[in-house]
């Protein structure tokens, strides 16, 4: 299985949500071997929810670690299961440095979203200054270990790699630096009980035009994408990359 995953961050209002996947659903051609996840803004889950169809899949890209109470402006993982979504991103690099989230909360929200039957997407990379310093490995492992020190190895767990360094930067990871961060994510993985089927989605800057060659790495079990996710054709070329 490859999981092609649509990260819209801050962009989409409800209606232009509805549209766009509209759209693609009536343009994707289906494939049993793929998982299609939409990551819209907060505002615009429930529109999410009203049109989306199996086989395609959305989610939320961040909620907090308890189900309700006063936390002005979070977002419930019991509402996005209300709803039908399906996965939760967690530990997004703009969540750790924009919003100082800690591996701790992340490992929370983790232990949460698990509990309630949802899917967890947690992200891990290194800024450049780290990969520079050569600390890409240590920090992968720190985020990992710290991040699932409360998982589920008997429910639905997903990773994806960004290299923070190329995140909306244009810049895409060499393919041999994606092949040995993602053979040193699945060692990490095996040490701390994850399946071997555990996908590891890599993430930054991925575009149709280099999409077939990451794909073919392995270990990388699909992509999270961010600025190309937001047209229909870009994305649905991604998603034909397989």
């Amino acid at each position: 299985m490859k999981y092609f995953a649509a990260n819209w961050k801050l962009h989409k209002n409800p209606q232009e949500t509805r549209n766009f996947l509209s759209d693609f659903q009536q343009k994707y051609s289906r494939k049993s071997s793929q998982e299609v996840i939409f990551f819209p803004p907060s505002i615009c889950l429930e529109a999410a929810s009203q049109v989306v169809k199996t086989p395609l899949q959305w989610g939320a890209q961040n909620v907090y670690s308890q189900i309700k109470g006063a936390f002005t402006g979070e977002t419930s993982a019991q509402t996005v299961a209300d709803l039908g979504g399906k996965y939760i991103l967690i530990g997004h690099s703009e969540r750790r440095q924009i919003f100082h989230e800690k591996d701790e909360l992340l490992s929370e929200k983790l232990t949460l979203v698990q509990q309630l039957g949802l899917t967890p997407m947690l992200c891990i990379g290194e800024t450049l200054s780290e990969r520079e310093s050569g600390k890409t490995m240590q920090v992968l492992e720190s985020q990992l270990t710290q991040g699932l020190k409360n998982f589920d190895q008997q429910k639905a767990l997903t990773v994806a790699y960004e290299p923070v360094w190329a995140i909306g930067t244009g810049k895409v990871a060499q393919v041999a630096q994606v092949k040995e961060a993602h053979f040193e994510v699945r060692k990490i993985l095996n040490r701390l009980g994850c399946n071997d089927k555990t996908p590891i989605l890599y993430g930054g800057s991925v575009k149709p035009d280099n999409a077939k060659e990451l794909l073919a790495v392995p270990e990388v079990g699909g992509f999270l994408v961010g600025g190309a996710s937001l047209e229909v054709a870009s994305f649905l070329a991604i998603c034909a990359s397989e």
